[in-house]
This record gives structure tokens, C-alpha cells and sequence, in this order.
């Protein structure tokens, strides 16, 4: 039985504002220097992984995943395909602000309308709004030839990677949650017999030292 497709999704590595307690979504910082370290690490097990297969690479395009990208890149010789629909969450007004500024504000989705909810934060991205740009890009990304693909991507993005790879309709994705540290790597596989799309490896970050 052969290979018909492979993903792994990484999630970029440490950035500023991890460390600054900062709130992420489209809120743009760099690497810091661990992350840098994390990213070639993350690099060097892929190559592993990989070895001498055709690959190709697609990011996120804001910078602490495409620097994590740009890594892998240059330890695998390709080039990167960045896109806007690989970002993390918008969390609106709150982007950039200290964590206790979001933590006082966030309102947490009921069980109803979950899809929908804005958690309480003007220009904020609702579930739908993430799940509705990540579900096409997702499949334009798995449409295209190459059986070996590498998605760089964000902690909350993830998720729905995941999900749009299992073809979970956007309107099941009220709880759908896949946690996974900095720099991990997610494993995905579709075979050419049964054509199932199976989670091999999920969230994987036993490549980086702490």
C-alpha cells in the first residue's frame, strides 16, 4: 500500500511575544533567539523524516511562522509559498496588548453559537471566520501534486488544519481543539488503497531540548 499524500503541520516557534506575555492572533513579531534554535531544530527532524522525497512548503505569512518556515526551507532547499489564510486567530483590539488585558475582556464561548461568538473583543475572528479561510486553503494545498507538504502554522490554526484535512464540515468544528506546544510537528497521511486520512503523529515536540 502506498503513499498517496503526507502533510506535517508545524507550529512556528517561539516569538517575542510569548515572552513578552503579549497577545498573539495577527499581531506581528519575530523569533527570538530559542526560537531560532527551536526552528532548526524542527528543521533537522524533517530532513530526517523527509529524507530525499519532494517537498514543498506553505506558511502562514506573518513572521514568527514564516521565519520558522524560512528555516525549514533553507535545510531542505526549497523556497516557501506564504499565504494570509495560514495566520493565527485575529484577536482584533486585543493584538499586541498584554495578556491581562485580553483576560479581562474575554468573554468564553457558551455551548451554543459557538461558531459565532466574538468573545467579547472588537474586530476579533470568530471560529467561522478562521475555519472558513484555513477549510480552501487547506484543500487547494492537498489538490496540488506533490505527495510530501509541509504546512507552517499557528498554535489555535492548527486545529483546523486538522480538521479541514479530516473533512469535519465547518458547522462540527464548535469544539474541535488540538493542543500543541511551539514548534511541534503534526503528522498526516492519506494512503492510495483506502484513501483514509489518518493522524499519525499529533503535535509532536520531542525534537526540541528544554
Amino acid at each position: 500500500m502506498g503513499t498517496l499524500k503526507e502533510l506535517f503541520v508545524v507550529t512556528h516557534t517561539e516569538s517575542i511575544h510569548h515572552v513578552e506575555n503579549k497577545v498573539g492572533g495577527w499581531y506581528d513579531t519575530d523569533l527570538t533567539l530559542r526560537g531560532e534554535r527551536d526552528a532548526q531544530a524542527t528543521a533537522e527532524r524533517l530532513a530526517e523524516v523527509l529524507g530525499e522525497r519532494e517537498v514543498e512548503i506553505h506558511s502562514s505569512d506573518l513572521r514568527r511562522a514564516s521565519q520558522t518556515a524560512q528555516a525549514i526551507a533553507r535545510r531542505l532547499s526549497l523556497d516557501v509559498i506564504e499565504t494570509t489564510a495560514l495566520r493565527e486567530i485575529s484577536y482584533g483590539a486585543a493584538g499586541g496588548q498584554p495578556q491581562e488585558w485580553l483576560d479581562a475582556r474575554y468573554v468564553p464561548a457558551p455551548d451554543n453559537d459557538r461558531l459565532d461568538h466574538h468573545c467579547g473583543i472588537d474586530g476579533a475572528e470568530t471560529r467561522r471566520d478562521v475555519a472558513t479561510r484555513i477549510f480552501p486553503c487547506v484543500e487547494a494545498i492537498v489538490s496540488r501534486p506533490c505527495a510530501a507538504q509541509i504546512i507552517v502554522t499557528h498554535g489555535f490554526t492548527l486545529s483546523m488544519v486538522i480538521a479541514a484535512w479530516m473533512k469535519i464540515p465547518i458547522e462540527a468544528c464548535c469544539f474541535v481543539s488540538f493542543p500543541a506546544k511551539s514548534g511541534s510537528i503534526t503528522h498526516l497521511r492519506q494512503d492510495d488503497f483506502f484513501r483514509s486520512r489518518a493522524v499519525i503523529g499529533l503535535a509532536d515536540a520531542s525534537h526540541l531540548t528544554r
